[in-house]
């Protein structure tokens, strides 16, 4: 599982032009799912983006979490963070786990930032396609991946 984590300001999910996912502070994760992946890094991903300590405390230092700041998390599926464009010019996406797999582990994921404590959770629509809005915060980005 390979995540992109962006804080931010505001974050949006859209399809067919209606919003279906909206946060105002707190992080928008891109998570992106391979064929290896299990329940069990789900989950563990699910607690370590629950306890990052990606925004600032009085003195200007990273160390506070979401909980802490009262953030919420919008996730976003995509299968293109497995996108290999080393050959040719157009990607293989082979290493992206089929919608089958992918959705159910997706799924795990978002339910277990909720049971990690996060309180505002907004996601897209699996498989749809989706116009996403982000304002960075900072910018503050993070790749984690298990």
């Amino acid at each position: 599982m390979r995540l992109v984590i962006q804080r931010v300001t505001y974050g949006s999910v859209a399809v067919e032009q209606k919003v279906v996912g909206e946060i105002e502070r707190g992080f928008v994760v891109l998570v992106g799912i391979t064929h290896t992946d299990t329940s069990e890094t789900a989950v563990w991903l699910a607690q370590k983006v629950a306890g990052l300590r990606l925004f600032e405390d009085d003195e200007g230092k990273m160390n506070r979490s979401l909980q802490d700041v009262g953030g919420g998390i919008l996730a976003i599926s995509q299968f293109t963070l497995y996108g290999d464009g080393r050959k040719g010019r157009r990607p293989s996406f082979t290493e992206a786990a089929p919608p089958h797999i992918a959705e159910p582990l997706f799924n795990q994921f978002v339910n277990a930032l909720r049971a990690n404590g996060i309180q505002r959770v907004e996601t897209g629509v699996f498989g749809a396609m989706m116009q996403v809005v982000i304002h960075n915060d900072g910018p503050v980005t993070l790749i984690l991946e298990r």
